[in-house]
C-alpha cells in the first residue's frame, strides 16, 4: 500500500529540508542554498510555476529552456497518458516502435534537406558525444583514421560529459576536470558584441569566418567536424551573431573535408523563429549586399536536437546524419557499426511526447504567433531597453537577453531573489538578463515579464 502523506507533512518547509537533505542539486553550490534555499514547487500550469503557500511565478526562462506549450499541456498531457497504456519502454537494440519510426519520419521532413537518419539519446550532452563520435568513427571508417581533432566556437557551450567538456569553451564547466578531457583548439566567436567600433555584425561575422578559414587551412588533415551553436551561443550570456557565417562555415567545411556539426539543442524547435536555427543562413556570402535578407538555410552533416523537443516533458535527444555517414557504418563487420547505446534510447512515452509537440506547431501556425509575439514584447520594452543600466539589447524570436550596467558583484543571484519577489523566474548568466518564455505565453504575461524586470532595472539604480 502507498503511504501517502497528509498536508501538514507535506508543505513546503519540509520538502525544503528534505530536498536539501537527499537531493544534490545541479549547477550548484549546495552550502549557498543554506542562505538562500531552492524554492519548492508545487504544480504548474501554462506559463506559470506554483509554490506550496499559492504563491505563482511566471517562468520567464522555460524551465532551462525547455518548456515551450506550458506546463501541464492538455494535448501534451493526453498522448502521453494514450501511449500509457500501449507501451511504455522496450529497447530498441534488435527492437522497435510505433512512435520512435513517426517521429524520425516526421523530423526528416522538416530538418534540413539530407538529414534522413536519426540517432536518439537522452540529453542534449549525450547527443554531443555521439555527434563526436559518429563523426570521427566515420572518417575511421572512410580510411582517414587521423581525423580525430575538434574545434569549436570561444565561449561554446556543448555539455558536462567528458567529451561535450572537450569542445566547451566555458572555464566554470570545463576548468575542473580540465586533467581528464583532450583539449581542441577554438576559434573567434562571431558574437557582434565583440565587433570593432563601427563595424557591423555581419562584417564582423565575415571576418571570423576568415579566421575560421586559416585554421582549417592549417589542419583540416586532422580534423573530424568542427560545431558550433548556429546564431545563439547560450550558456555565455545568449551571445548572438550573424547568420552569414553559417553560411560561410558551411562552405569552408565542405572545401576542407570538415563535418559541420549543428548543436541546435538550445537554439532549435522554433527558438530563434524558425523551427532550426540552421534555415536563417543567407543563399551566398559573395558579398554582404547580396546576402542580406536571402535566407535558403544550410544543411550540417549532423543537427544536434534536445530540450523542447518534448515539449519539456521527457528527456530525450536526437542527432539527425546523412546518408554518406550512415552508409560508411553499413557493413558486415560489427567494428564498423556504430556501437553507442542507451538503456532508454528512443523510449515509446518521450517519443509520442515529441510527437504531440511537432503536432502542436504544425497545427497553431506557432512560428507566425510567436512573430507576433515577438514584435510585441519589442514593443512594449522600449522604456526597458532604453534604461541608462541597460547595455546590448538583442533578440532573435524568442529569445530577448542584455547586460544590466552595476557595480554589484552579486548580481546574478541577486536579481533572480528580486524576480522571485516580483513573481518572476529568471536566471542570468553573470550580468545578462535573459528572456526565453513559453511560446504559449500571452499579450497580458509579456507586459507583466517587461514591467516587473523594469521595477528590478529600475531598485538597482537606489
Amino acid at each position: 500500500m502507498i503511504k501517502r502523506m497528509s498536508n501538514d507533512q507535506f508543505n513546503k518547509k519540509a520538502l525544503l529540508a528534505r530536498s536539501l537533505s537527499a537531493v544534490w542539486h545541479p549547477c550548484s553550490q549546495m552550502k549557498h542554498y543554506e542562505n538562500f534555499p531552492v524554492l519548492p514547487i508545487a504544480r504548474g500550469a501554462g506559463a506559470w510555476l506554483y509554490d506550496y503557500e499559492g504563491k505563482k511565478y511566471l517562468d520567464a526562462v522555460s524551465s532551462w529552456w525547455v518548456n515551450l506549450f506550458g506546463h501541464c499541456n492538455p494535448r501534451i498531457n493526453a498522448a502521453l497518458c494514450e501511449q500509457l497504456e500501449t507501451l511504455e519502454h522496450v529497447m530498441l537494440a534488435g527492437f522497435t516502435h510505433e512512435p520512435v519510426v513517426q517521429l524520425s519520419e516526421r523530423l526528416c521532413s522538416l530538418a534540413p534537406k539530407g538529414l534522413g537518419h536519426c540517432f536518439y539519446a537522452s540529453d542534449g550532452a549525450s547527443a554531443t558525444e555521439i555527434a563526436l563520435k559518429m563523426s570521427a568513427h566515420y572518417w575511421r571508417n572512410s580510411g582517414k583514421p587521423e581525423k580525430v581533432q575538434f574545434i569549436s566556437l570561444q565561449d561554446s557551450y556543448h555539455g558536462e560529459t567528458l567529451g561535450a567538456l572537450s569542445v566547451t569553451d566555458v572555464a566554470l564547466f570545463r576548468d575542473a576536470y580540465g586533467a581528464l578531457i583532450k583539449q581542441h583548439a577554438t576559434v573567434p566567436s562571431p558574437d557582434w558584441r565583440k565587433a570593432a567600433d563601427g563595424e557591423s555584425a555581419d562584417v564582423y561575422a565575415l571576418r571570423c569566418a576568415d579566421e575560421l578559414e586559416k585554421h582549417l587551412q592549417q589542419h583540416h588533415a586532422k580534423l573530424a567536424a568542427f560545431i558550433i551553436e548556429p546564431l545563439v551561443q547560450g550558456a555565455v550570456g545568449m551571445a548572438m551573431y550573424h547568420p552569414v557565417y553559417l553560411q560561410r562555415a558551411r562552405q569552408l567545411c565542405t572545401e576542407y573535408g570538415v563535418h559541420l556539426i549543428a548543436d541546435e539543442i538550445a537554439v532549435g524547435m522554433g527558438r530563434t523563429g524558425t523551427l532550426f536555427a540552421c534555415e536563417q543562413a543567407p543563399a551566398s556570402s559573395s558579398s554582404v549586399n547580396e546576402v542580406m535578407g536571402i535566407k535558403t538555410g544550410i544543411t550540417p552533416d549532423f543537427l544536434c536536437l534536445s530540450k523542447g523537443i518534448t515539449g519539456g516533458y521527457l528527456p530525450l535527444s536526437v542527432v539527425m546524419t546523412r546518408d554518406e555517414v550512415y552508409q560508411a557504418f553499413y557493413a558486415d563487420e560489427i567494428t564498423r557499426g556504430f556501437l553507442h547505446s542507451h538503456s532508454y534510447t528512443g523510449n515509446p512515452l518521450a517519443c509520442r511526447a515529441a510527437l504531440a509537440t511537432l503536432d502542436i506547431f504544425s497545427q497553431d501556425n506557432v512560428l507566425g504567433m510567436n512573430c507576433e509575439k515577438a514584435a510585441y514584447l519589442n514593443k512594449i520594452a522600449e522604456p526597458l531597453r532604453a534604461h541608462r543600466s541597460v547595455r546590448n539589447w538583442r533578440n532573435i524570436g524568442m529569445i530577448w537577453a542584455f547586460e544590466v550596467d552595476t557595480l554589484r558583484k552579486d548580481i546574478a543571484q541577486h536579481f533572480f531573489a528580486r524576480a522571485l519577489e516580483q513573481g518572476l523566474l529568471l536566471r542570468p548568466i553573470g550580468n545578462t538578463v535573459y528572456f526565453m518564455p513559453p511560446y504559449i505565453i500571452s499579450n497580458e504575461e509579456v507586459k507583466f515579464l517587461v514591467d516587473r524586470t523594469l521595477s528590478i532595472v529600475e531598485l538597482l539604480d537606489k
